[in-house]
Protein backbone atom coordinates (compact mmCIF):
# COMPACT_ATOMS: atom_id res chain seq x y z
CA UNK A 1 0.00 0.00 0.00
CA UNK A 2 1.08 3.31 -0.76
CA UNK A 3 1.83 5.35 2.36
CA UNK A 4 -0.80 8.40 3.45
CA UNK A 5 -0.04 11.54 1.21
CA UNK A 6 1.49 13.83 4.35
CA UNK A 7 0.07 17.48 5.01
CA UNK A 8 2.43 19.86 3.16
CA UNK A 9 4.26 21.98 5.90
CA UNK A 10 4.08 25.95 5.91
CA UNK A 11 6.75 27.95 6.89
CA UNK A 12 6.13 29.83 10.38
CA UNK A 13 6.05 33.68 8.70
CA UNK A 14 3.41 32.58 6.05
CA UNK A 15 1.51 30.97 8.61
CA UNK A 16 1.68 34.63 10.72
CA UNK A 17 0.49 36.27 7.89
CA UNK A 18 -2.37 34.09 6.90
CA UNK A 19 -3.98 34.18 9.82
CA UNK A 20 -5.39 37.61 9.59
CA UNK A 21 -6.73 37.01 6.43
CA UNK A 22 -8.81 34.05 7.25
CA UNK A 23 -10.36 36.28 10.28
CA UNK A 24 -10.97 38.74 7.62
CA UNK A 25 -12.96 36.17 5.50
CA UNK A 26 -14.83 34.83 8.26
CA UNK A 27 -15.65 38.11 9.70
CA UNK A 28 -16.92 39.01 5.55
CA UNK A 29 -18.99 35.72 5.94
CA UNK A 30 -20.71 36.44 9.42
CA UNK A 31 -21.32 40.25 9.54
CA UNK A 32 -22.42 41.29 5.98
CA UNK A 33 -25.22 38.87 5.69
CA UNK A 34 -26.09 39.74 9.00
CA UNK A 35 -26.35 43.53 8.11
CA UNK A 36 -28.10 42.89 5.02
CA UNK A 37 -30.32 41.05 6.70
CA UNK A 38 -31.33 43.80 9.34
CA UNK A 39 -31.03 46.50 6.90
CA UNK A 40 -34.69 47.69 5.66
CA UNK A 41 -35.95 46.35 2.66
CA UNK A 42 -33.45 43.61 2.37
CA UNK A 43 -34.05 39.77 1.93
CA UNK A 44 -33.60 37.98 5.65
CA UNK A 45 -30.87 35.80 6.99
CA UNK A 46 -33.28 33.07 6.11
CA UNK A 47 -33.50 33.98 2.50
CA UNK A 48 -29.56 34.58 2.07
CA UNK A 49 -28.53 31.29 3.25
CA UNK A 50 -30.90 29.38 0.59
CA UNK A 51 -29.88 31.88 -2.25
CA UNK A 52 -26.40 30.29 -1.14
CA UNK A 53 -27.96 26.80 -1.17
CA UNK A 54 -28.15 26.64 2.16
CA UNK A 55 -30.97 24.15 3.13
CA UNK A 56 -33.06 25.33 5.77
CA UNK A 57 -35.44 22.66 7.36
CA UNK A 58 -37.81 23.56 10.22
CA UNK A 59 -38.81 20.39 12.67
CA UNK A 60 -41.99 19.68 13.68
CA UNK A 61 -43.75 17.06 16.28
CA UNK A 62 -46.40 15.14 14.75
CA UNK A 63 -49.69 14.99 16.95
CA UNK A 64 -49.96 11.29 17.17
CA UNK A 65 -46.63 10.75 18.38
CA UNK A 66 -43.36 12.17 19.85
CA UNK A 67 -41.11 11.51 16.63
CA UNK A 68 -39.98 14.34 14.79
CA UNK A 69 -40.52 14.87 11.36
CA UNK A 70 -38.48 17.17 9.34
CA UNK A 71 -39.19 18.42 5.96
CA UNK A 72 -38.24 21.63 4.23
CA UNK A 73 -41.43 23.41 4.87
CA UNK A 74 -40.64 26.62 3.16
CA UNK A 75 -40.11 24.51 -0.40
CA UNK A 76 -36.61 25.42 -1.28
CA UNK A 77 -36.99 29.39 -0.87
CA UNK A 78 -40.14 29.32 -2.85
CA UNK A 79 -42.05 30.71 0.94
CA UNK A 80 -40.82 33.37 2.85
CA UNK A 81 -40.55 32.57 6.74
CA UNK A 82 -41.59 36.13 7.50
CA UNK A 83 -45.33 34.66 8.15
CA UNK A 84 -46.54 33.93 11.42
CA UNK A 85 -47.24 30.22 11.64
CA UNK A 86 -50.54 30.55 13.98
CA UNK A 87 -51.47 33.26 11.53
CA UNK A 88 -51.82 30.44 8.40
CA UNK A 89 -51.08 26.42 9.66
CA UNK A 90 -51.46 25.26 6.53
CA UNK A 91 -48.77 27.49 5.02
CA UNK A 92 -46.05 25.53 7.30
CA UNK A 93 -47.89 22.12 7.94
CA UNK A 94 -49.35 21.12 4.58
CA UNK A 95 -46.28 19.98 2.61
CA UNK A 96 -45.87 17.41 5.74
CA UNK A 97 -48.54 15.40 4.20
CA UNK A 98 -46.80 15.51 0.35
CA UNK A 99 -44.20 13.44 -0.57
CA UNK A 100 -41.22 16.20 -1.34
CA UNK A 101 -40.88 17.61 -4.64
CA UNK A 102 -38.74 16.50 -7.02
CA UNK A 103 -39.13 20.01 -9.18
CA UNK A 104 -37.14 22.32 -7.08
CA UNK A 105 -37.68 26.38 -7.79
CA UNK A 106 -35.46 28.25 -9.61
CA UNK A 107 -33.18 30.42 -7.86
CA UNK A 108 -33.85 33.22 -10.01
CA UNK A 109 -38.04 32.78 -9.24
CA UNK A 110 -37.15 32.55 -5.54
CA UNK A 111 -35.42 35.93 -6.35
CA UNK A 112 -38.09 37.68 -7.93
CA UNK A 113 -40.55 36.08 -5.47
CA UNK A 114 -38.87 38.01 -2.66
CA UNK A 115 -38.42 41.49 -4.74
CA UNK A 116 -42.07 41.34 -5.20
CA UNK A 117 -43.30 40.96 -1.78
CA UNK A 118 -41.09 43.92 -0.93
CA UNK A 119 -43.41 45.97 -3.69
CA UNK A 120 -46.39 44.62 -2.31
CA UNK A 121 -45.37 45.94 1.21
CA UNK A 122 -44.65 49.33 -0.17
CA UNK A 123 -47.13 49.84 -2.05
CA UNK A 124 -50.01 47.57 -0.99
CA UNK A 125 -53.28 48.50 0.58
CA UNK A 126 -52.92 50.41 4.05
CA UNK A 127 -49.75 51.65 2.98
CA UNK A 128 -49.43 55.68 2.08
CA UNK A 129 -48.21 54.60 -1.67
CA UNK A 130 -51.49 52.82 -2.12
CA UNK A 131 -53.77 55.86 -0.83
CA UNK A 132 -51.76 58.57 -2.97
CA UNK A 133 -51.87 55.92 -5.85
CA UNK A 134 -56.00 55.64 -5.35
CA UNK A 135 -56.48 59.35 -4.93
CA UNK A 136 -54.27 59.72 -8.13
CA UNK A 137 -55.96 57.27 -10.22
CA UNK A 138 -59.80 58.16 -9.19
CA UNK A 139 -59.32 61.84 -9.50
CA UNK A 140 -57.63 61.43 -12.97
CA UNK A 141 -59.50 60.71 -16.18
CA UNK A 142 -56.46 60.46 -18.34
CA UNK A 143 -53.08 58.30 -17.06
CA UNK A 144 -50.19 60.82 -15.65
CA UNK A 145 -47.64 58.66 -16.61
CA UNK A 146 -46.04 55.29 -15.32
CA UNK A 147 -47.02 55.62 -11.36
CA UNK A 148 -44.74 54.38 -9.03
CA UNK A 149 -47.01 51.73 -7.77
CA UNK A 150 -49.16 50.21 -10.57
CA UNK A 151 -51.70 47.45 -9.88
CA UNK A 152 -53.20 44.05 -11.44
CA UNK A 153 -56.39 43.48 -9.66
CA UNK A 154 -58.60 40.03 -10.52
CA UNK A 155 -61.96 39.78 -9.72
CA UNK A 156 -64.43 36.62 -10.00
CA UNK A 157 -66.55 36.18 -12.89
CA UNK A 158 -70.30 36.40 -12.56
CA UNK A 159 -72.27 33.15 -11.23
CA UNK A 160 -74.06 31.32 -13.99
CA UNK A 161 -72.74 28.22 -15.45
CA UNK A 162 -68.85 26.62 -14.63
CA UNK A 163 -67.86 30.40 -14.44
CA UNK A 164 -68.40 30.51 -10.43
CA UNK A 165 -66.28 26.98 -9.97
CA UNK A 166 -63.60 27.90 -7.05
CA UNK A 167 -61.11 25.66 -9.11
CA UNK A 168 -61.73 27.89 -12.34
CA UNK A 169 -60.77 30.75 -10.15
CA UNK A 170 -57.88 28.95 -8.13
CA UNK A 171 -56.45 28.42 -11.74
CA UNK A 172 -56.98 32.05 -13.10
CA UNK A 173 -55.71 33.75 -9.85
CA UNK A 174 -52.38 31.70 -10.25
CA UNK A 175 -52.28 33.13 -13.70
CA UNK A 176 -53.43 36.76 -13.08
CA UNK A 177 -50.31 36.16 -10.12
CA UNK A 178 -47.61 34.89 -12.98
CA UNK A 179 -48.82 38.05 -15.23
CA UNK A 180 -48.62 40.27 -11.80
CA UNK A 181 -44.74 39.25 -11.41
CA UNK A 182 -43.65 39.45 -14.65
CA UNK A 183 -45.14 42.49 -15.67
CA UNK A 184 -44.32 44.59 -11.72
CA UNK A 185 -47.36 45.00 -10.67
CA UNK A 186 -49.03 45.13 -6.99
CA UNK A 187 -51.98 41.82 -7.08
CA UNK A 188 -55.10 42.35 -5.43
CA UNK A 189 -57.89 40.42 -5.44
CA UNK A 190 -61.47 41.00 -5.19
CA UNK A 191 -62.14 38.64 -2.00
CA UNK A 192 -65.87 39.89 -1.48
CA UNK A 193 -69.08 37.24 -1.21
CA UNK A 194 -68.17 33.28 -1.48
CA UNK A 195 -64.37 33.74 -1.49
CA UNK A 196 -64.10 35.73 1.76
CA UNK A 197 -62.06 33.69 4.18
CA UNK A 198 -61.12 30.62 2.26
CA UNK A 199 -57.46 31.21 1.94
CA UNK A 200 -54.56 32.89 4.23
CA UNK A 201 -53.01 36.11 2.68
CA UNK A 202 -49.47 34.77 0.74
CA UNK A 203 -47.61 37.92 1.08
CA UNK A 204 -45.91 38.37 4.35
CA UNK A 205 -46.71 42.04 6.32
CA UNK A 206 -49.12 42.95 3.62
CA UNK A 207 -53.03 41.79 2.10
CA UNK A 208 -53.44 41.28 -0.97
CA UNK A 209 -57.25 41.87 -0.49
CA UNK A 210 -58.85 44.83 -2.72
CA UNK A 211 -60.01 47.02 0.63
CA UNK A 212 -64.22 47.91 -0.25
CA UNK A 213 -63.02 51.39 0.50
CA UNK A 214 -64.98 54.08 -1.37
CA UNK A 215 -62.83 55.81 -4.23
CA UNK A 216 -61.39 53.32 -5.53
CA UNK A 217 -61.05 54.21 -9.43
CA UNK A 218 -63.03 51.31 -10.65
CA UNK A 219 -65.89 51.36 -9.02
CA UNK A 220 -68.57 48.74 -8.95
CA UNK A 221 -66.44 46.21 -10.18
CA UNK A 222 -69.54 43.36 -11.00
CA UNK A 223 -70.41 45.68 -13.77
CA UNK A 224 -67.62 45.67 -15.58
CA UNK A 225 -68.42 43.69 -18.97
CA UNK A 226 -67.12 42.42 -21.78
CA UNK A 227 -67.96 45.35 -24.84
CA UNK A 228 -68.26 47.77 -22.02
CA UNK A 229 -66.61 51.22 -22.43
CA UNK A 230 -63.65 50.75 -20.03
CA UNK A 231 -62.73 47.14 -22.03
CA UNK A 232 -59.61 47.18 -23.72
CA UNK A 233 -61.34 45.13 -26.67
CA UNK A 234 -63.72 48.64 -26.81
CA UNK A 235 -60.39 51.04 -26.17
CA UNK A 236 -59.18 49.17 -29.37
CA UNK A 237 -62.44 48.86 -31.08
CA UNK A 238 -62.89 52.91 -30.74
CA UNK A 239 -59.24 53.62 -31.61
CA UNK A 240 -59.04 55.42 -28.35
CA UNK A 241 -55.96 53.01 -27.94
CA UNK A 242 -53.39 51.90 -30.91
CA UNK A 243 -50.66 50.11 -31.60
CA UNK A 244 -49.80 50.55 -34.96
CA UNK A 245 -46.81 52.54 -33.25
CA UNK A 246 -46.35 50.64 -29.61
CA UNK A 247 -43.30 52.15 -28.57
CA UNK A 248 -44.35 55.70 -29.29
CA UNK A 249 -47.60 55.37 -27.43
CA UNK A 250 -47.26 58.16 -24.68
CA UNK A 251 -48.57 57.06 -21.38
CA UNK A 252 -50.29 60.24 -21.02
CA UNK A 253 -53.09 59.54 -23.68
CA UNK A 254 -54.12 56.55 -22.22
CA UNK A 255 -57.14 55.97 -20.05
CA UNK A 256 -56.11 55.92 -15.75
CA UNK A 257 -57.49 52.30 -16.18
CA UNK A 258 -58.81 49.30 -18.20
CA UNK A 259 -60.49 46.29 -17.51
CA UNK A 260 -59.06 43.01 -18.98
CA UNK A 261 -61.88 40.28 -20.41
CA UNK A 262 -60.57 36.96 -20.64
CA UNK A 263 -63.28 34.85 -19.43
CA UNK A 264 -64.36 32.08 -21.53
CA UNK A 265 -66.83 34.38 -24.12
CA UNK A 266 -64.09 36.50 -24.71
CA UNK A 267 -63.32 37.12 -28.89
CA UNK A 268 -61.36 39.74 -30.99
CA UNK A 269 -60.45 42.03 -30.10
CA UNK A 270 -60.03 40.82 -26.14
CA UNK A 271 -58.10 37.96 -27.50
CA UNK A 272 -55.00 40.33 -28.40
CA UNK A 273 -54.42 40.30 -24.66
CA UNK A 274 -51.65 37.53 -25.65
CA UNK A 275 -49.50 39.55 -28.38
CA UNK A 276 -46.43 41.41 -28.08
CA UNK A 277 -47.57 45.34 -29.14
CA UNK A 278 -50.84 45.32 -26.96
CA UNK A 279 -48.87 44.26 -23.84
CA UNK A 280 -46.37 47.24 -24.86
CA UNK A 281 -49.13 49.29 -24.47
CA UNK A 282 -50.75 47.70 -21.38
CA UNK A 283 -47.95 47.78 -20.01
CA UNK A 284 -48.24 51.88 -19.54
CA UNK A 285 -51.52 51.67 -18.20
CA UNK A 286 -51.31 52.07 -14.22
CA UNK A 287 -54.67 49.96 -13.05
CA UNK A 288 -55.69 46.51 -14.76
CA UNK A 289 -59.16 44.84 -13.79
CA UNK A 290 -59.13 41.45 -14.82
CA UNK A 291 -62.29 39.48 -14.85
CA UNK A 292 -61.14 35.60 -15.77
CA UNK A 293 -62.00 32.05 -15.27
CA UNK A 294 -59.35 30.54 -17.27
CA UNK A 295 -55.74 29.51 -16.74
CA UNK A 296 -54.31 31.38 -18.97
CA UNK A 297 -50.76 31.12 -17.86
CA UNK A 298 -49.77 28.65 -21.40
CA UNK A 299 -50.87 31.97 -23.36
CA UNK A 300 -48.20 34.64 -21.27
CA UNK A 301 -45.35 32.22 -23.35
CA UNK A 302 -46.95 33.22 -26.62
CA UNK A 303 -45.98 37.18 -26.05
CA UNK A 304 -42.22 37.06 -27.07
CA UNK A 305 -40.95 40.38 -24.50
CA UNK A 306 -42.22 37.82 -21.18
CA UNK A 307 -39.93 34.70 -22.76
CA UNK A 308 -36.77 35.30 -21.32
CA UNK A 309 -37.71 35.93 -17.96
CA UNK A 310 -40.43 32.88 -18.19
CA UNK A 311 -37.41 30.78 -19.53
CA UNK A 312 -35.38 32.34 -16.13
CA UNK A 313 -38.59 31.52 -13.77
CA UNK A 314 -39.45 28.25 -14.74
CA UNK A 315 -36.36 26.75 -16.74
CA UNK A 316 -39.17 23.56 -16.53
CA UNK A 317 -42.02 25.03 -17.95
CA UNK A 318 -44.28 22.17 -16.87
CA UNK A 319 -44.08 23.50 -13.23
CA UNK A 320 -45.85 26.94 -13.91
CA UNK A 321 -49.02 25.83 -11.23
CA UNK A 322 -46.93 23.78 -9.34
CA UNK A 323 -44.36 26.55 -7.79
CA UNK A 324 -46.91 29.13 -8.28
CA UNK A 325 -50.06 27.25 -6.45
CA UNK A 326 -48.14 26.04 -3.73
CA UNK A 327 -46.95 29.86 -3.22
CA UNK A 328 -49.94 31.57 -3.58
CA UNK A 329 -52.93 29.40 -2.28
CA UNK A 330 -52.78 28.11 1.91
CA UNK A 331 -56.55 27.51 3.27
CA UNK A 332 -57.20 29.50 6.33
CA UNK A 333 -56.87 28.39 9.40
CA UNK A 334 -60.85 27.71 9.63
CA UNK A 335 -60.22 25.48 6.63
CA UNK A 336 -57.30 24.03 7.62
CA UNK A 337 -58.61 22.04 10.46
CA UNK A 338 -60.98 20.28 8.77
CA UNK A 339 -58.42 19.22 5.85
CA UNK A 340 -56.13 18.44 8.40
CA UNK A 341 -58.47 16.49 10.47
CA UNK A 342 -59.60 14.57 7.61
CA UNK A 343 -56.22 13.25 6.63
CA UNK A 344 -55.39 12.57 10.33
CA UNK A 345 -59.05 10.09 10.32
CA UNK A 346 -58.44 8.37 7.11
CA UNK A 347 -55.07 9.07 4.97
CA UNK A 348 -52.41 9.39 7.16
CA UNK A 349 -51.99 5.64 8.21
CA UNK A 350 -51.62 4.71 3.87
CA UNK A 351 -47.86 4.94 2.20
CA UNK A 352 -50.52 4.74 -1.24
CA UNK A 353 -52.92 7.00 -1.72
CA UNK A 354 -54.86 7.63 -5.04
CA UNK A 355 -57.47 10.24 -6.07
CA UNK A 356 -60.48 9.72 -7.87
CA UNK A 357 -61.63 13.35 -9.25
CA UNK A 358 -65.29 12.50 -11.58
CA UNK A 359 -66.72 15.59 -13.02
CA UNK A 360 -69.56 15.82 -15.17
CA UNK A 361 -69.65 19.40 -17.37
CA UNK A 362 -71.37 20.79 -20.20
CA UNK A 363 -68.07 20.52 -21.93
CA UNK A 364 -67.32 16.96 -20.71
CA UNK A 365 -70.63 14.87 -21.05
CA UNK A 366 -70.26 11.34 -19.57
CA UNK A 367 -72.34 8.42 -19.97
CA UNK A 368 -74.63 7.04 -17.38
CA UNK A 369 -73.03 5.92 -13.94
CA UNK A 370 -72.96 2.59 -14.61
CA UNK A 371 -70.83 2.29 -17.79
CA UNK A 372 -68.61 5.64 -16.62
CA UNK A 373 -67.68 3.67 -13.44
CA UNK A 374 -67.39 0.65 -15.96
CA UNK A 375 -64.48 2.99 -17.57
CA UNK A 376 -63.06 4.27 -14.44
CA UNK A 377 -62.19 0.33 -13.22
CA UNK A 378 -61.31 -0.36 -16.89
CA UNK A 379 -58.74 2.52 -16.42
CA UNK A 380 -56.93 1.65 -12.66
CA UNK A 381 -56.89 -1.86 -13.98
CA UNK A 382 -55.39 -1.54 -16.86
CA UNK A 383 -52.87 0.82 -15.64
CA UNK A 384 -52.07 -1.27 -12.67
CA UNK A 385 -53.38 1.30 -10.20
CA UNK A 386 -55.81 -0.71 -8.26
CA UNK A 387 -56.49 -4.28 -7.95
CA UNK A 388 -58.71 -6.21 -10.38
CA UNK A 389 -61.85 -8.39 -7.79
CA UNK A 390 -62.57 -11.61 -7.55
CA UNK A 391 -65.89 -12.40 -8.26
CA UNK A 392 -65.42 -15.61 -6.36
CA UNK A 393 -63.98 -14.62 -3.27
CA UNK A 394 -65.28 -12.63 -0.48
CA UNK A 395 -63.06 -10.13 1.03
CA UNK A 396 -63.10 -12.06 4.27
CA UNK A 397 -60.87 -14.06 2.63
CA UNK A 398 -57.79 -11.95 2.20
CA UNK A 399 -57.91 -10.55 6.24
CA UNK A 400 -54.49 -10.39 6.55
CA UNK A 401 -53.83 -8.28 3.26
CA UNK A 402 -49.43 -7.66 1.78
CA UNK A 403 -50.24 -4.41 1.04
CA UNK A 404 -52.86 -1.42 1.76
CA UNK A 405 -54.47 1.35 -0.87
CA UNK A 406 -56.46 4.52 -0.44
CA UNK A 407 -58.78 5.64 -3.15
CA UNK A 408 -60.40 9.31 -1.91
CA UNK A 409 -63.51 9.27 -4.62
CA UNK A 410 -65.02 13.11 -5.33
CA UNK A 411 -67.67 13.75 -7.38
CA UNK A 412 -70.78 15.51 -6.99
CA UNK A 413 -72.34 11.85 -7.49
CA UNK A 414 -71.94 9.98 -4.70
CA UNK A 415 -72.49 6.86 -6.22
CA UNK A 416 -69.30 6.45 -7.56
CA UNK A 417 -67.72 6.27 -4.50
CA UNK A 418 -70.42 4.38 -2.80
CA UNK A 419 -70.59 1.46 -5.97
CA UNK A 420 -66.27 1.71 -5.89
CA UNK A 421 -66.57 1.05 -1.99
CA UNK A 422 -69.11 -1.89 -2.09
CA UNK A 423 -67.21 -3.81 -5.19
CA UNK A 424 -64.22 -3.88 -2.69
CA UNK A 425 -65.73 -4.30 0.47
CA UNK A 426 -67.72 -7.50 -0.80
CA UNK A 427 -64.90 -8.98 -2.60
CA UNK A 428 -61.18 -9.95 -2.74
CA UNK A 429 -58.62 -8.31 -5.05
CA UNK A 430 -56.89 -11.09 -7.37
CA UNK A 431 -53.75 -9.48 -6.09
CA UNK A 432 -54.31 -10.22 -2.25
CA UNK A 433 -54.20 -6.53 -1.88
CA UNK A 434 -56.50 -4.87 0.59
CA UNK A 435 -58.42 -1.10 -1.02
CA UNK A 436 -60.13 1.04 1.24
CA UNK A 437 -62.31 3.39 -0.38
CA UNK A 438 -62.49 6.60 2.19
CA UNK A 439 -65.51 8.69 2.96
CA UNK A 440 -66.23 11.86 0.93
CA UNK A 441 -64.70 14.67 2.34
CA UNK A 442 -67.17 17.56 3.51
CA UNK A 443 -67.08 21.11 4.95
CA UNK A 444 -68.26 22.49 8.00
CA UNK A 445 -68.58 26.36 9.83
CA UNK A 446 -69.89 29.75 8.49
CA UNK A 447 -68.11 29.44 5.13
CA UNK A 448 -69.74 29.21 2.08
CA UNK A 449 -70.19 25.24 1.56
CA UNK A 450 -70.04 24.54 -2.00
CA UNK A 451 -66.54 26.51 -2.41
CA UNK A 452 -65.32 25.64 1.26
CA UNK A 453 -65.93 21.63 0.45
CA UNK A 454 -64.56 22.60 -3.03
CA UNK A 455 -60.62 23.48 -1.48
CA UNK A 456 -61.14 20.56 0.98
CA UNK A 457 -60.89 18.21 -1.75
CA UNK A 458 -58.28 20.24 -3.84
CA UNK A 459 -55.98 20.12 -1.05
CA UNK A 460 -56.87 16.34 0.13
CA UNK A 461 -56.14 15.32 -3.25
CA UNK A 462 -52.80 16.91 -3.23
CA UNK A 463 -51.53 14.64 -0.63
CA UNK A 464 -52.64 11.50 -2.97
CA UNK A 465 -49.92 10.03 -4.87
CA UNK A 466 -51.66 8.76 -7.74
CA UNK A 467 -54.62 10.99 -9.82
CA UNK A 468 -56.89 9.87 -11.99
CA UNK A 469 -59.12 12.39 -13.17
CA UNK A 470 -62.01 12.98 -16.10
CA UNK A 471 -61.11 15.25 -18.62
CA UNK A 472 -61.64 19.15 -18.00
CA UNK A 473 -61.48 18.75 -14.72
CA UNK A 474 -60.27 21.78 -12.72
CA UNK A 475 -60.35 20.05 -9.47
CA UNK A 476 -58.26 17.60 -10.61
CA UNK A 477 -55.96 19.92 -12.51
CA UNK A 478 -55.11 21.77 -9.16
CA UNK A 479 -55.05 19.16 -6.97
CA UNK A 480 -52.21 16.90 -8.96
CA UNK A 481 -50.90 20.67 -9.72
CA UNK A 482 -50.34 21.12 -6.11
CA UNK A 483 -48.60 17.61 -5.34
CA UNK A 484 -46.61 17.41 -8.48
CA UNK A 485 -47.61 14.20 -10.39
CA UNK A 486 -48.67 13.39 -13.95
CA UNK A 487 -52.62 11.98 -13.71
CA UNK A 488 -54.06 9.61 -15.56
CA UNK A 489 -56.50 11.03 -17.12
CA UNK A 490 -60.14 9.81 -18.40
CA UNK A 491 -61.38 10.69 -21.70
CA UNK A 492 -64.73 11.97 -22.98
CA UNK A 493 -66.62 9.05 -24.81
CA UNK A 494 -66.88 9.47 -28.87
CA UNK A 495 -69.72 11.59 -29.45
CA UNK A 496 -71.95 8.47 -31.30
CA UNK A 497 -70.28 5.21 -32.02
CA UNK A 498 -69.75 4.05 -28.00
CA UNK A 499 -70.38 4.81 -24.70
CA UNK A 500 -66.95 4.25 -22.72
CA UNK A 501 -64.16 5.74 -24.72
CA UNK A 502 -61.47 2.97 -25.66
CA UNK A 503 -58.65 3.65 -24.03
CA UNK A 504 -60.06 4.40 -20.86
CA UNK A 505 -57.10 6.47 -19.91
CA UNK A 506 -54.41 8.05 -20.85
CA UNK A 507 -51.24 9.32 -18.50
CA UNK A 508 -50.68 12.93 -19.25
CA UNK A 509 -47.04 13.75 -19.87
CA UNK A 510 -46.93 17.40 -18.02
CA UNK A 511 -48.37 17.69 -14.77
CA UNK A 512 -50.04 21.07 -15.53
CA UNK A 513 -53.43 22.52 -16.12
CA UNK A 514 -54.75 23.06 -19.55
CA UNK A 515 -55.47 26.46 -20.63
CA UNK A 516 -59.15 25.52 -22.23
CA UNK A 517 -59.84 28.32 -24.21
CA UNK A 518 -57.06 29.79 -25.82
CA UNK A 519 -57.01 32.59 -28.50
CA UNK A 520 -57.54 31.25 -32.08
CA UNK A 521 -55.31 34.16 -33.36
CA UNK A 522 -51.59 34.19 -33.84
CA UNK A 523 -49.57 37.29 -33.28
CA UNK A 524 -46.62 36.62 -34.69
CA UNK A 525 -47.94 35.48 -38.06
CA UNK A 526 -50.93 38.39 -38.25
CA UNK A 527 -53.60 35.62 -38.35
CA UNK A 528 -55.63 33.05 -36.94
CA UNK A 529 -53.54 29.71 -36.85
CA UNK A 530 -52.78 26.70 -34.27
CA UNK A 531 -51.16 28.42 -31.64
CA UNK A 532 -50.41 24.70 -30.54
CA UNK A 533 -47.29 24.56 -33.04
CA UNK A 534 -45.81 28.05 -32.21
CA UNK A 535 -43.33 26.79 -29.61
CA UNK A 536 -42.50 23.28 -28.72
CA UNK A 537 -43.08 23.49 -24.73
CA UNK A 538 -46.81 24.84 -25.88
CA UNK A 539 -48.99 22.06 -26.95
CA UNK A 540 -52.66 20.65 -27.11
CA UNK A 541 -53.83 19.59 -23.96
CA UNK A 542 -54.71 15.74 -24.33
CA UNK A 543 -58.14 16.18 -22.99
CA UNK A 544 -59.57 19.49 -24.59
CA UNK A 545 -58.43 19.55 -28.22
CA UNK A 546 -58.71 22.71 -28.46
CA UNK A 547 -56.72 23.72 -25.12
CA UNK A 548 -53.28 24.72 -24.50
CA UNK A 549 -51.10 23.08 -22.05
CA UNK A 550 -47.23 23.44 -21.04
CA UNK A 551 -44.85 20.86 -21.59
CA UNK A 552 -41.27 20.64 -20.66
Amino acid sequence: MRPPRARPTQPAAARSAAWPVGLLVALCFTTLPLFLALSPGRPSLLDLWQQLGIRVTVHYGTTRSCSLRTRDVLLGGLLSPDVDEASCRSRYLSSLHRAPSPHAPSPYLVSRLRKYEALHRRCGPGTPSYDKSVRQLASARHSMGLAECRYFVWTPPGPGGDSHHLADRVLSMASAFLYALLTRRVFLVDMSGDMAGLFCEPFPGATWELPPAAGFPAQNLTRLRRGGERSYGSLLASRKVGTEDPAGVRSESLPSYAYLHLARDYQLPDQLFFCDADQTVLGKVNLLVLRSNLYFAPGLFLVPQFEDELRWMFPAPDTVFHHVGRYLFHPSNEVWKIIAGYYASYMAKFDERIGIQITARDRNPVPAAEAYLKQVTACTSQEKILPEIDPDAASTDYEAAATAKAVLVSSAQPEYAERLRSMYYEHATVTGESVSVLPQPGGAGKRPQNNQKLLVEMFLHSYCNVSVVSSWSTVGYVGHGLAGVRPWLLLPPPPRNQTVANPPCVRATSMEPCFHAPPSYDCRAKKNGDLGAVLRYVRHCEDADDGLKLFD
